[in-house]
């Protein structure tokens, strides 16, 4: 044998011990991505198995996985993993029978709602009602031995038990925050979904899971950034949903199934394709006019106008509320400054007519900030403002100066 020969068959047997090496590793190195692979379909499992989901919903979960899990094991899992995991993600979620418990007590809310809200009787006394209805079923439920769980099933279905407010009126007036006040005065979660320019009913009810990127629709979301099943709602400006016709009636309809105490107790989402129990939520909806809401919609809920301000309300809420907020907010107390009484009247008239309070608002925050920069610069304490230098606190061309 020839040296040359010796030479090329130790070079085809390197070759071949290089390749039989790179198998090797390429074998190690899929099945260590396999394995990874069934660590996480392993858990999903335990996400699905310590959920406190319906066992109908449970067990169309565990069978996605042992799909995922046969899959797994032919090597073509990579496509449908996503979506069953992502789908996983959304129904363990959901805070499947877990409710905060209300604070029924009309006194404690009657005391937080007057600190947060001048006046507004009519609607503080709706909800105190709503309170002292749920004290009596309370009280019904224990007389009968059930358990508190049961206590929200009593009446489902009806109207009395679930009222849906609808708070009309012009911007600014305070809708939205009564509302965040009624949910502190109940010791619920509050979450707030913004209606306004809703383009699609899908925004509301989600899309199905065989669609790219979908995903469950705001209801859902709500119920799972709240960890609870029933937090107040806010559906704030429904009357700014999508401008075309058609559009809109969707979204009526969906409203209405949401809304509605006698339907939404079997909520279907498109995502999760399951109904959810949405009869333990208090939607509170607002709106500036009542005109594009179909009939049926506000057949369901009780309408609640809210009017705009006197000037002497204004007064009243700008020294006592407005005030201490933008002092408060700025690092600023009572004593740094002194607001005479005859400026009121002044900050309170903007040019033209505000219904609401965000005018007054803005010239307490430009005349407090202003103040700040004397105190910053050395001026000493306390400012006093007045009606002959209150020009040099709010701009001449803003408010009631302008």
């Amino acid at each position: 044998m020839s040296v040359q020969h010796l030479t090329d068959k130790l070079d085809n047997l390197h070759e071949a011990n290089q390749v039989n090496s790179d198998q090797t590793k390429k074998t190690h190195s899929e099945k260590s991505e396999e394995d990874g692979v069934i660590e996480e379909i392993e858990e999903l499992q335990v996400k699905v198995d310590n959920s406190k989901m319906p066992d109908a919903l449970r067990e169309r979960a565990t069978r996605s996985i042992e799909r995922l899990r046969r899959m797994a094991r032919r090597g073509s899992y990579s496509s449908e993993f996503d979506t069953v995991e992502k789908y996983i993600h959304w129904v363990t979620e959901i805070p499947w029978g877990v409710t905060s418990k209300d604070n029924l007590e009309i006194k404690n809310a009657r005391e937080i709602m007057n600190k947060s809200h001048y006046g507004m009787d009519v609607v503080k006394n709706l909800v105190l009602d709503y309170l002292a209805v749920m004290q009596l079923q309370l009280q019904g439920v224990a007389a009968q031995g059930q358990s508190h769980t049961e206590d929200m099933a009593m009446l489902r279905g009806s109207s009395a038990n679930a009222p849906v407010f609808i708070f009309v009126g012009l911007q600014g007036v305070g809708k939205t925050s009564i509302a965040k006040s009624i949910a502190n005065s109940m010791g619920r979660e509050f979450i707030r979904v913004a209606v306004g320019a809703v383009g699609s009913v899908t925004a509301l009810r989600g899309q199905p899971k065989s669609f790219v990127d979908s995903e469950p629709g705001q209801i859902i979301k709500a119920l799972t950034r709240a960890k609870t099943m029933n937090p107040v709602i806010l559906l704030d400006e429904i009357d700014k949903a999508a401008g075309n016709v058609s559009l809109l009636n969707d979204i009526m309809a969906a409203l209405l199934e949401i809304l509605d105490p006698e339907q939404n107790s079997t909520f279907s989402d498109h995502y999760l394709d399951y109904p959810v129990d949405l009869s333990q939520v208090f939607f509170i909806c607002t709106a500036n006019n009542l005109g594009t809401l179909s009939a049926a919609l506000l057949d369901r809920m009780e309408v609640i106008r809210f009017t705009s301000y006197s000037d002497e309300e204004k007064t009243v809420i700008a020294r006592k509320y407005s005030m201490p907020k933008v002092l408060r907010n700025t690092g600023l107390s009572e004593e740094h400054i002194i607001v005479d009484d005859a400026v009121w009247p002044v900050l309170v008239r903007p040019v033209g007519f505000d219904a609401g309070l965000r005018q007054l608002e803005r010239n307490l925050a430009t005349m407090v900030r202003a103040a700040a920069r004397e105190i910053v610069e050395g001026k000493p304490t306390p400012i006093h403002i007045t009606t002959d230098n209150i020009r040099e606190y709010v701009l001449p061309d803003q408010g009631p100066l302008s």
